[in-house]
């Protein structure tokens, strides 16, 4: 499912248990998407970008990413809107406080942009370090997002 959102065009896919996929790109649709879910998930996108949703109470569903990267995003879900965290604090959050840069590459790998906040993630000295691995204007988005939360930047 493609919806417009104010950062462009966003792909949606899901399975029977939850949100599978938020891409800036196209991607295929699995014929076994949920109707259900892919509705709730364009709802509470349209709300969030709109301001009126802080929250995401989406079913997800992982199909890819080691436990490692499924432990980090599910970290990732726990900061809260308009505040932002370090690479180094969420690798302290998930108990391995020298793995920043493992922090980087599970972001990267993050399969649910925005709903899953790596965008809330910043370096250490407060700048922005990149967004969504290979999109060409990453940290455009990014800063957009942090706007969007009124989040305070260097």
């Amino acid at each position: 499912m493609r919806i417009e959102t104010m950062i462009g065009p966003l792909w949606l896919d899901a399975d029977q248990k939850g949100l599978t996929a938020v891409s800036f790109e196209w991607i295929p649709e699995n014929e076994e998407a949920d109707a259900e879910i892919l509705s709730l998930a364009k709802q509470q996108l349209e709300e969030y970008f709109s301001g009126e949703r802080q929250v995401f109470t989406l079913p997800l569903s992982f199909k890819r990413g080691t436990a490692f990267q499924q432990k980090v995003w599910r970290v990732l879900t726990t900061i809260p809107y308009g505040q932002s965290r370090t690479y180094k604090q969420v690798a302290e959050a998930i108990g391995q406080p020298k793995a920043a840069r493992a922090i980087g590459q599970a972001n990267r790998l993050n399969p649910l942009p925005v709903v899953i906040p790596c965008h809330r993630v910043i370096g250490q000295n407060g700048q922005l370090t990149g967004y969504m691995g290979k999109a060409e204007n990453g940290l455009v988005i990014k800063r957009q997002l942090l706007v969007l939360e009124n989040v305070l930047l260097h």
